[in-house]
């Protein structure tokens, strides 16, 4: 009899419509569980791929696999969490306030209390770190799923409950209230995943429309823990967050790779009085990451300092094109103070240094850098000429009245070659000027 594992193995490239309506042929397997399973391990492939790589797991909701952490996050908050509690040590070991469980103040290692957990990977990588991690989902089926997975995993220090937070309406065993919770396990810190998704299913960004509300379990929380991490909308606002989320809020963590921002990770810290940090974090290889840090303060007084002309752009110039992380921080005009780089336009975030002995490791992985090869100012005659001399170049359009397909369709280019033309609005001492830069990436 072929094993569940060994079914979804020799399945996994199947078409799980036509394994569901053939359900018949296979009685000794739960083809609602199979077809699941195999869609979310497609999706795990690159985002967890520890978890693909373990073929007898269980994934009996779609959804989740969407919504779930990428290994890589998982092990950042992992780190996290760890970090936080170092500080609860050190300040134990120097006579502060320890600001945590006083009975359980010094030991080594965290008890993290995830309390949404989903499929599972928050917890599966806060286990490697932690004494013990509480896994709660609202949502039996999960928390089953997640309980086989768990073990099939070899996570030996993690239990799990379906508990159902005051504020949540759902299927949990029953409903209590985040210091019920500490009563019983006495988390170091406690972890958030809200639902970012209303009733109609439609996104949402605020953390009080999230599920649980993040803002109306704040005070109940915090009175339960003094460290409370949540993970929040890459979409989210972070002068919003900051409003909403009050003075309790430490520190912003946005963590980019792929290109992307993924996650925006809050650290709530009940004894926290202070201007909350803002970290943009990159990606700088499998297991590490590159953070800058920024105030609300430095950010909001920070003046941009602009071209101060266009002999600047001459080639061999360097064009700096910051990375989503560094975008969704907000520090635009912060980075000419702390870099010896200039803005193209003070809404055009693209940044000119004057050669590449100025190119600063720091921001390495934050962004592209580029070498100049060619300028014009932007006109129909010279996106022609442009588009013969580079036929296949990438195209990027910024802060210009079209957008990068036009401009790339007004250039003619098939993509795929080494150059890239970039259209963007620069404000020189002359005034505001659109035009086209020809670069490399270095």
């Amino acid at each position: 009899m072929e094993s569940f594992p060994e079914f979804i193995i020799r399945n996994e490239n199947a078409d799980t419509a036509r394994l569901l309506l053939a359900r018949d042929r296979y009685p000794d397997i739960d083809m609602s569980l199979a077809a699941s399973t195999i869609e979310v391990r497609k999706k795990l492939h690159r985002k967890v791929p520890a978890w693909y790589s373990c073929p007898g797991l269980v994934y009996p909701r779609r959804l989740s696999g969407e919504q779930c952490s990428s290994e890589m996050t998982a092990r950042y908050k992992a780190a996290l969490a760890l970090s936080l509690h170092e500080e609860d040590i050190k300040a134990h070991r120097d006579g502060g306030d320890p600001g945590g469980n006083a009975t359980d103040a010094g030991k080594a290692r965290p008890r993290i209390a995830d309390l949404t957990g989903g499929l599972g990977v928050d917890s599966w990588a806060f286990s490697a770190v932690a004494e013990a991690v509480l896994y709660n989902e609202m949502d039996r089926v999960l928390a089953d799923a997640a309980e086989k997975n768990f073990n099939a995993l070899g996570c030996t220090n993690i239990s799990v409950s379906s508990l159902m937070l005051a504020s949540e309406s759902g299927h949990g065993d029953k409903t209590v209230s985040p210091e019920e919770i500490s009563e019983t396990f006495r988390p170091d810190i406690i972890f958030l995943d809200p639902a970012r998704r209303d009733g109609d299913g439609s996104k949402v960004f605020l953390p009080e429309q999230c599920s649980p509300d993040i803002i109306g379990l704040k005070d109940s929380l915090l009175r339960a823990c003094r460290h409370v991490m949540v993970k929040l909308s890459p979409m989210a606002d972070i002068s919003m967050l900051l409003d909403r989320l009050g003075r309790e809020c430490r520190q912003l963590h946005i963590l980019e790779y792929g290109g992307e921002c993924k996650e925006i990770i809050a650290v709530l810290d009940r004894d926290f009085s202070g201007e909350c940090s803002i970290l943009a974090a990159s990606a700088a290889g499998p297991d590490s990451w590159s953070a800058m840090t920024f105030s609300p303060t430095g950010i909001a007084e920070a003046a941009p300092v602009t071209m101060t002309g266009y002999e600047m752009l001459s080639c061999g110039a360097v064009l700096f094109e910051p990375g989503k992380g560094l975008m969704k921080a907000g520090a635009f005009n912060l980075l000419c103070r702390m870099f010896p780089m200039k803005k193209l336009g003070i809404s055009t975030h693209y940044y000119i240094l004057s050669d590449k002995s100025l190119i600063d490791s720091r921001l390495k992985y934050h962004g592209k850098f580029y070498s100049i090869i060619g300028t014009a100012p932007l006109n129909n005659r010279n996106i022609k000429d442009f588009g013969k001399k580079y036929p296949h170049c990438e195209v990027t359009a910024r802060n210009i009245r079209m957008d990068s397909d036009t401009l790339r369709k007004k250039l003619g280019t098939s993509g795929g070659g080494t150059e890239h033309v970039f259209g963007l609005r620069c404000d020189l001492p002359s005034g505001p000027e659109n035009i086209l830069i020809a670069a490399v990436r270095i």
